[in-house]
């Protein structure tokens, strides 16, 4: 009985809420929609589990073709822990942003690995077993109240027990995600390194200390040198060798000292046996003459290098006296006494852009910013055999500065002065490929090397059909200043790059190689986005100024110059004094000159970046909703139209004749 009544009581109450319902179409409408929407969700989350819509501007959580190329190489499973203290960063927002961009970044990788790697997902909480494991493995464990310290890193093992391991996931290099991942799998996935030979007259790997530093365990290899060192197993040529080892896969000439013929002739035959070459050459190295434990250069250093025995069989030349001065892409210095001006252009020193960038080749095709100082220009020679393509070059605005006037060690405005606008742009880098001859023709030389050996006849080779070669004109690419922060965090030594020097050279040795799934990996940080307009107002004001300075100065000489002839022509003392005060009305006349100058510039600026930031926050909402009005207009317009056609509305007298 209580069960039939439980009943009809549920049915009246069904039938009574259907018929307010339906009394009420909107609440209807809400309650469909709610139904919808935790179905969408509970499909969502069974059908679509493993779907993506990337929609940020860069692409941050897709991965990218190398990425997917390297994944798909791997013939043996890879194991990946990554150490997160979930709980004790849960009062760490910046950190758990960032540890999410991580684990998405780590899901999307093995899903594309199809089984290949394994992803263990650890938070090693204080005193336990999985913390001591984490600091075992060599994970760095930052502190962040007292007491308290997070772990944010990977570990990555392969079948062979091979590890690569992040020791903390800095945030400095979260640009840096994706390569420094695929980085882990693609050394994982290989079972040894490729090996890279080096000639070399640089401390690559002692820094400025030198070989004593070393031995004193006080050494700071340059950190481009240890990106090399992680990536590939490093081999330094001797001097006098008669012959380039065969496991040699490429060589590079980092500013290497003045070839003997033995030398040369062993570099010669390593081409002509399809041998990859990557040389760095200077007509004014500035890095060797980095002052080293005792205050002066290290000993034997060379101020310049060039191949052009070799060189000249590949199909280019450089001009060695002749120094590249760029205007449009000159580097900022400290402008020295001129308290008016902290920054000034340094023509000399280059930070060259996407637009001084080979786009078509996969050396410079990802390349945002380069930073070289006193660079060479290479060209082509006439005859040559080789196909030669500028990868780097000057910008439009670039001149050639003699060799010997730059070590007259000329004031930044001086060189400015003196600056002319020649054949740009200049070629800093190329490459050269296709068919070598030897540049030994008559066979090897006959000079002995130290050990009494010397090149083997029978081994000659006269010529190779596929060279492969990259020339660059600058040598203080290599220095840290140039285009890295170095950052000591909790003792790890690690640089944030604040140019691609490094990713140029990875991406030409790679190259090489033969191998290009990484190089498209490390263009992923964010593209500089200078305010281009005020960059032409400055250097325009800047222009401005220095003519004004030179004039001011043209003008000081000249009155002084009177003031001197008055005194020898012995003119009276009040004519003296007329003429001093002259002097002074010009000095501060040309004074005030300079800072209408500057009053000028500032002013400029500052109206543009008002109109700027006036567009952004007033101008571009108020054309959104003029669009939205506009939209919203006509959609009313063409809904009463429809309604009036199909008999909907009914006009004014219409409706008083069906009254009457």
């Amino acid at each position: 009985m209580r069960a039939v009544l439980s009943l009809q009581f549920f049915a009246r109450f069904v039938a009574r809420l259907s018929g307010g319902l339906l009394r009420r179409p909107h609440a209807l409408a809400l309650i469909l929609l709610g139904v919808i929407f935790v179905s969408l969700n509970l499909f969502s989350n069974l059908a679509l589990r493993n779907a993506r819509l990337d929609l940020t501007e860069n692409g941050l959580f897709t991965l990218s073709q190398g990425t997917r190329n390297i994944v798909a190489a791997l013939d043996e499973p890879i194991r990946l822990k990554f150490y997160y203290s979930q709980d004790i960063a849960a009062n760490q927002p910046g950190l758990r942003v960032e540890a999410q961009r991580v684990r998405d970044m780590l899901e999307e990788i093995t899903m594309a690995a199809n089984g290949m790697v394994q992803l263990d997902i650890i938070d090693p909480e204080p005193f336990s077993e999985a913390e001591d494991q984490a600091v075992a493995q060599g994970l760095v464990a930052r502190p962040v109240a007292e007491g308290e310290v997070v772990y944010f890193g990977l570990v990555g093992t392969n079948l062979v027990d091979s590890v690569e391991i992040i020791p903390y996931f800095a945030t400095e290099r979260q640009q840096y995600l994706e390569y420094d991942l695929a980085r882990m799998l693609h050394n994982l996935g290989r079972p040894e390194k490729p090996v890279l030979g080096i000639i070399s007259n640089l401390p690559l790997d002692t820094g400025a200390g030198g070989i004593m530093a070393a031995m004193r365990g006080q050494s700071q290899p340059f950190l481009i040198y240890a990106e090399l060192a992680d990536r590939f197993e490093l081999e330094f040529i001797v001097a006098d060798t008669v012959r380039i080892p065969t496991r040699i896969d490429a060589l590079l000439l980092a500013h290497p000292r003045p070839l003997t013929d033995i030398q040369a002739y062993a570099i010669d035959q390593f081409v002509m046996r399809g041998g990859r070459v990557i040389a760095f050459i200077d007509p004014q190295s500035e890095v060797s003459l980095t002052a080293g434990p005792n205050g002066e250069p290290l000993r034997g250093y060379s101020e310049q290098s060039d191949l052009p025995l070799l060189m000249r069989q590949w199909g280019l030349a450089m001009a060695g006296d002749m120094i590249i001065a760029d205007r449009k892409r000159a580097q900022r210095v400290a402008a020295g006494r001129d308290a008016r001006r902290a920054l000034t252009d340094y023509i000399l020193w280059m930070g060259l852009g996407p637009s001084e960038m080979n786009a078509d080749d996969p050396i410079t095709g990802n390349i945002d910013r380069l930073n070289i100082g006193t660079a060479g220009a290479l060209r082509p020679i006439d005859g040559a055999t080789t196909s030669f393509t500028p990868l780097v070059t000057s910008s439009d605005e670039a001149g050639l500065m003699t060799r010997d006037y730059v070590l007259s060690a000329p004031t930044p405005d001086a060189l400015q002065r003196r600056f002319a606008i020649g054949e740009a742009p200049f070629t800093i880098a190329a490459r050269l490929s296709g068919p070598v001859e030897t540049a030994f023709a008559d066979g090897p030389p006959a000079a002995e090397n130290s050990k009494g050996e010397r090149a083997k006849a029978a081994a000659h080779q006269t010529e190779t059909a596929a060279a492969n070669i990259v020339v660059f004109a600058d040598s203080d690419f290599f220095d840290d200043r140039f285009w890295v922060s170095e950052q000591n965090y909790l003792g790890q030594r690690f640089g944030v790059p604040i140019a691609d020097n490094g990713k140029f050279l990875l991406n030409a040795v790679e190259n090489l190689m033969g191998s290009n799934d990484l190089i498209s990996l490390r263009g992923r940080e964010e593209a500089a986005r200078p305010f281009t307009r005020i960059e032409d107002l400055r250097r325009a004001a800047e222009a401005d100024y220095l003519t004004e300075q030179q004039n001011l100065v043209a003008r000081i000489e000249a009155a002084q110059a009177e003031l001197d002839r008055l005194e020898q022509s012995g003119a009276q003392l009040a004519e003296a004094d007329e003429a001093a005060s002259a002097y002074r009305a010009e000095l501060l006349s040309a004074r005030k000159a300079l800072r209408r100058v500057q009053g000028n510039l500032r002013r400029d600026i500052e109206a543009l970046e008002g109109r700027l930031t006036w567009a952004n926050i007033i101008i571009m909402p108020v054309l959104i909703s003029g669009l939205a009005l506009v939209l919203a207009w006509r959609q009313r317009r063409q809904r009463l139209a429809t309604q009036k056609a199909g008999g909907l509305i009914i006009d004014d007298d219409t409706a008083q004749k069906g009254a009457a």
